[in-house]
């Protein structure tokens, strides 16, 4: 099948980085320079009624962009890599009919990659072969899942944390139906199905800065209300065992909630636990070489020539080595000069707002 031009597809421009980073903030910042819209690429926002503990933009942040992919189902409810694919092209579409610039924004690693490279065509998900695996899980002990894993699918199982049980399982349900390894169709797949030609910036911060931040944000999100809005869902009827209801902060705000925690352990392990989030997204986007990364609150000057020359010129972030991608050094800002004119130039109102 043939392949449509880096150069001819429409541009998306994503900003992305570890949790706490700053990413929404800089979003913003720019849609008062860019007429825009995000996409959200985070996979607990997509939860309705769960505010505080995943960090959702404010009604006031959401009037000054609009945003996409919040809010999209009850935590009683699947919400899979093909929802988010189906739902974030309809969003890509609906804000390109509408003139404007799509700008998709998170930290969901997987969600940005499924968006901006297209699925994987392996086995579909298979409910009574997951309810077996989970039943073996619960009757022979944590932890059973992922040794079984790594014993089908190294590559896949040391790439995985030990307690992601959804995407353990989802490793397992492959292998099974197909006798392939889920790492193996990735690797042939490659994610080659690209609709738009993608611009990757990466917030860059200093790895103290960060944790300080991850702090204030754990204590801001006590302060907030928290262990509140977990009860609150459980006075909803949604339980324990549900996948939303295990994420980071709220596992930790039930077990208080349950008599097994005090609040000054949910605090530490919440700080304790998000450092180790943050350090595995940037295990995943330290890996791919096309994100230019930099610091949102020292370089922004830098950041708005960036997206111009992209939005005007540049091809997308795949290196074809034909020496037409405008942004060579990637990784890293363009140095004055090595590109022969100054980026900002020509394109100061490209996608500007009037």
């Amino acid at each position: 099948m043939a392949t449509v031009p880096a150069k001819k597809l429409p541009p998306l421009v994503v900003i992305l980085g570890p949790t706490a980073s700053g990413k929404t903030a800089l979003s913003l910042m720019l849609a008062d320079y860019f007429d825009l819209e995000i996409i959200s690429a985070d996979s607990r926002q997509v939860y309705r009624h769960m505010e505080i503990g995943t960090a959702k933009p404010t009604a006031e942040e959401r009037r000054r962009a609009p945003h996409h992919l919040i809010d999209v189902v009850s935590p009683d409810e699947e919400f899979t890599a093909l929802q988010f694919h189906k739902l974030g092209q309809a969003a890509l579409d609906g804000i390109r009919n509408r003139g404007r610039i799509p700008f998709l924004v998170g930290g969901t690693g997987f969600y940005i990659k499924v968006l901006t490279e297209g699925l994987l065509e392996a086995p579909s998900a298979h409910a009574e072969l997951r309810d077996k695996l989970l039943r073996l899980e619960k009757d022979k002990g944590e932890g059973t899942l992922y040794r079984l894993l790594l014993q089908v699918d190294p590559a896949l199982g040391e790439r995985l944390f030990p307690r992601d049980l959804v995407r353990i399982v989802r490793g397992l349900e492959v292998f099974i139906q197909s006798g392939r390894p889920l790492s193996d169709f990735q690797k042939c797949h490659g994610f080659r199905g690209r609709t738009s030609r993608i611009r990757k910036l990466g917030v860059a911060v200093e790895r103290q800065e960060l944790y300080r931040r991850i702090d204030l944000r754990v204590d801001r999100m006590l302060a907030a209300g928290l262990v509140d809005e977990v009860a609150q869902l459980l006075d909803k009827g949604y339980t324990r065992g549900l996948k939303a209801m295990q994420a980071l902060g709220y596992r930790e705000c039930l077990l208080h909630l349950e008599g097994k925690m005090t609040l000054a352990e949910v605090r530490e392990t919440m700080k304790r636990e998000t450092r180790r989030l943050a350090k595995r997204q940037m295990t995943w986007f330290n890996k791919d070489k096309s994100v230019v990364w930099l610091d949102s609150q020292k370089e922004f000057d830098k950041i708005l020539p960036l997206i111009e020359k992209f939005l005007l010129f540049g091809a997308d972030d795949t290196r074809s080595g034909d020496g037409q991608d405008p942004f060579q050094h990637s990784g890293s800002v363009p140095q004055s000069g090595s590109q022969g004119a100054d980026p900002c130039s020509c394109c100061h109102d490209v996608g500007r707002k009037a």
